[in-house]
């Protein structure tokens, strides 16, 4: 799953605002992208222009639960 935040203020959130990237689908040349707020409660639906001229990547995060798992039974 990948990071974005915000750059500067964008439909009603303001700059610095964590986003999940949820999906990403594209139709006939035309890429669109869900971010859901870090806590879950918002999501958004834009296109591949508005994602690069607001948002920047932060970073992948990988879930792996068999490793979380195992480092939680190990204490």
């Amino acid at each position: 799953m990948k990071l974005y935040t915000l750059k500067k203020q964008f439909n009603g959130y303001k700059k610095g605002t964590q986003f999940y990237l949820i999906s990403e689908s594209e139709f006939i040349g035309v890429k669109e992208f869900v971010l859901r707020t870090k806590d879950l409660t918002n999501s958004i639906a834009i296109n591949e222009a508005e994602l690069f001229k607001n948002f920047i990547f932060i970073k992948e995060i990988f879930f792996i639960k068999w490793k979380v798992y195992s480092l939680l039974k190990s204490y």
